[in-house]
């Protein structure tokens, strides 16, 4: 057996180009190749006191098993007493949030580009009988390219099959389906009204039903009808009229088809779902990412930190843990001598 494992001595650490209450997102460099790489610290005192240990198995399980040119790859997996490491794929365009914040919106056309790539993703997701549940602006990443690829799986939930399943009151309050909040129990189709919230916030430059006080949030999303301004098209209108059916089970994308009823409809006629599979479609956008590996592309406050790992010094610790047995991982392209460990959900 080859031992492909890996710790925080194979990386050098760039700079911060993310942070949340979990831990912080860190630019660096593999030592032995000089790929640039996104390193994702999660704090796993944070994880258990806020009781996300089986979001954070459920991330990990799902990394290792997509692979979508639309979904941020995972290349490494490890551990040490304090923290969790996840190695990913690098996007130097970073968070489509940076790049529509600084547009304020979208024209119909990048909209609808970056839709595409979501459909794209969220189907191949669907297709392994996972809900992502978190479709929203910090969430998606630009790549060199310009492709729009999914990150962060927290909140996803595997082996659902339909349009129920999942029972947990979870995700972003601005882009929560009507079904969540009755806690009726849900499924698939709260990605397709994500996405319908996603399309909606690019066009407008805010998500749906938006305002700051909750109670009145989660009324107008149980409730009330959308106002849609003059200047959206009528085609994209008729889109997101369907994907923001109240009923999970009317609503577009909801039918045993799944996507293909979403990707039919007008508003992507012009998509050619094959090219754009194969990223062979010329994206109207690509991100300057020439400068400092792209860092022009993340936030100041971010990049003001320091790229350092707290809990470095003990990381020759012995970091075994029931808890988290069989985290560990390494990308493999060579499946007739796939070393990989399997996560143990029940451990």
């Amino acid at each position: 057996m080859v031992d492909r494992s890996v710790s925080m001595e194979n990386f050098t650490l760039l700079s911060v180009i993310g942070k949340g209450s979990y831990g912080k997102v860190l630019l660096v460099r593999k030592k032995d190749t000089g790929e640039l790489l996104a390193m994702k610290m999660l704090k796993k005192d944070y994880i258990a006191s806020r009781n996300q240990i089986e979001h954070t198995k459920t991330e990990r399980n799902v990394l290792e098993k997509v692979n979508h040119p639309y979904i941020v790859k995972l290349k490494y997996a490890f551990q040490n007493p304090k923290k969790l490491y996840f190695v990913l794929e690098y996007c130097p365009g970073g968070e489509l949030f940076f790049h529509l914040s600084r547009a304020q919106r979208f024209d119909e056309a990048r909209a609808r580009f970056y839709a595409s790539c979501m459909v794209l993703a969220l189907e191949h997701l669907h297709q392994l009988n996972i809900v992502y549940r978190d479709l929203k602006p910090e969430n998606i990443l630009i790549d060199a390219d310009g492709y729009a690829k999914i990150t962060d799986f927290g909140l996803s939930k595997e082996n659902i099959t339909g349009n129920t399943g999942a029972n947990s009151f979870c995700g972003t309050p601005e882009y929560l389906a009507p079904e969540v909040l009755r806690k009726i129990g849900h499924g698939k189709a709260v990605d397709w009204w994500s996405l319908g919230a996603l399309i909606y916030e690019m066009l407008t430059g805010l998500p749906p039903f938006y305002t700051r006080d909750r109670e009145k949030l989660f009324h107008s999303i149980l409730n009330s009808e959308l106002n849609f301004p003059g200047y959206i098209s009528p085609p994209a209108k008729d889109l997101l009229q369907g994907l923001f059916i109240k009923d999970p089970s009317q609503r577009l994308g909801s039918g045993p088809t799944d996507s293909e009823e979403i990707k039919s409809h007008p508003w992507f006629a012009g998509i050619d779902w094959v090219k754009l599979l194969n990223k062979e479609c010329q994206p109207s956008f690509v991100p300057n990412v020439i400068r400092d590996h792209g860092l022009n592309n993340f936030e100041e406050e971010f990049k003001r930190l320091p790229p350092v790992d707290s809990a470095g010094a003990e990381s020759k610790l012995p970091a075994q843990s029931p808890t988290y047995q069989g985290f560990s991982y390494t990308e493999s392209t060579d499946l007739q001598s796939n070393d990989l460990e399997t996560m143990d959900l029940e451990s």
